[in-house]
């Protein structure tokens, strides 16, 4: 028999955090109104989604997931295409890159990338 689960604690530790990372990120997404939008709804369904996949061992949860997480840095890059890479060091704008960073940083990790090319199917 096949479990479906939430959070998977046999996952390695940066697919672990990054599944937990995926859910807050939807319920403050939830919590701030994001799902008024169009693409706020399609944010938190996919970070749903890809923290569920991944709490599964799926590839395509691990996809979702990536690109929800890569799709959180373009407000920040934009703004430094706008504004120049200065805007990186004003205190409001390193607070607010610390979550969606740390959540890139755990998906495209050596020991992630490396256990869903091998368990995920």
């Amino acid at each position: 028999m096949e479990t479906r689960r939430w959070i998977n604690q046999s996952l390695p530790q940066t697919l672990y955090i990054a599944s937990i990372l995926l859910y807050l990120r939807a319920g403050f997404l939830v919590l701030f109104g994001a799902f008024i939008s169009p693409l706020g709804l399609a944010l938190i369904i996919g970070s749903v989604a890809g923290g569920y996949g991944l709490a599964n061992e799926k590839r395509w949860g691990y996809i979702v997931a990536l690109v929800v997480a890569a799709f959180g840095l373009v407000p920040f890059a934009l703004a430094v295409v706008a504004e120049g890479i200065g805007v990186l060091f004003e205190l409001t704008v390193i607070i607010n890159l610390i979550f969606p960073v740390a959540l890139f940083v755990a998906l495209v990790h050596p020991m992630s990338r490396e256990y869903q090319r091998i368990w995920f199917s």
